[in-house]
């Protein structure tokens, strides 16, 4: 049994630890890029969902931001699929970020 939801797949849970390190500007575009996605694959949550899940606990790391909280929570809805695509997608932005700092 795993922990955390994005432990089920390595890309993923490599992703997320990569994103958790980087400078906040890269973690906005990262949050931009899993939101960007999950509309385009049709997952589009109301306003009052993303603000239910961000009114409960703040424990998670990435609960601290809003936008960054939202979009783990579009990350998290995503099909195991598009979790693994946009999760390489993550790792190459952040890769990308790295070399341009």
């Amino acid at each position: 049994m795993y922990k955390r939801w994005y432990d089920v797949d390595p890309t993923v849970s490599l992703a997320v630890s990569l994103m958790r390190n980087a400078h906040i500007m890269t973690q906005y575009d990262c949050a931009d890029l899993i939101v960007q996605k999950s509309k385009e694959n049709g997952l589009d949550f109301s306003e009052n969902i993303l603000t239910d899940a961000f009114t409960y606990v703040l424990r998670r790391w990435y609960d601290t931001d809003q936008k960054i909280a939202e979009a783990f929570e579009y990350l998290k809805a995503m099909p195991r699929e598009l979790q693994k695509e946009v999760a390489l997608e993550i790792i190459n932005l952040l890769q990308e970020a790295e070399t341009h700092h």
